[in-house]
């Protein structure tokens, strides 16, 4: 089962972080996009955090549905990310930063407003 909240850092993962855009920030996009008369579109994606490659092991035991009998002891390696694994956010922040910067896009670092 995956039980992120038992994970270990160190020991089951060593890097986790993923950037999250300041409140401060969001505000004063929708305010510029208030006065200039932009168009605002917001998505949800159900499934992001579910197809993001792990860059390291990741073992999780089998549900309790899915045990077979003469295999009790055997668990699942995990390929891709799952909800709830403390790797899947920098998993999935990974992914969209490099299709992000494949199509063109660049980072701009709030602090200088240069590219980081």
């Amino acid at each position: 089962m995956t039980k992120g909240f038992e994970q270990r850092e160190g020991y089951d993962y060593e890097e986790i972080f993923s950037p999250v855009a300041q409140i401060e920030i969001v505000r004063l996009i929708i305010a510029l996009a208030a006065q200039r008369q932009w168009k605002i579109h917001q998505m949800g994606v159900k499934s992001a955090f579910l197809s993001d490659p792990l860059d390291e092991e990741v073992y999780v035991k089998k549900s309790l549905g899915f045990i077979q009998s003469s295999k009790e002891e055997k668990v699942y390696r995990l390929t891709k990310a799952l909800y709830g694994l403390k790797q899947a956010p920098r998993a999935w922040n990974k992914r969209i930063d490099s299709y992000l910067h494949a199509t063109g896009f660049k980072k701009i670092c709030i602090r200088s407003w240069s590219l980081c």
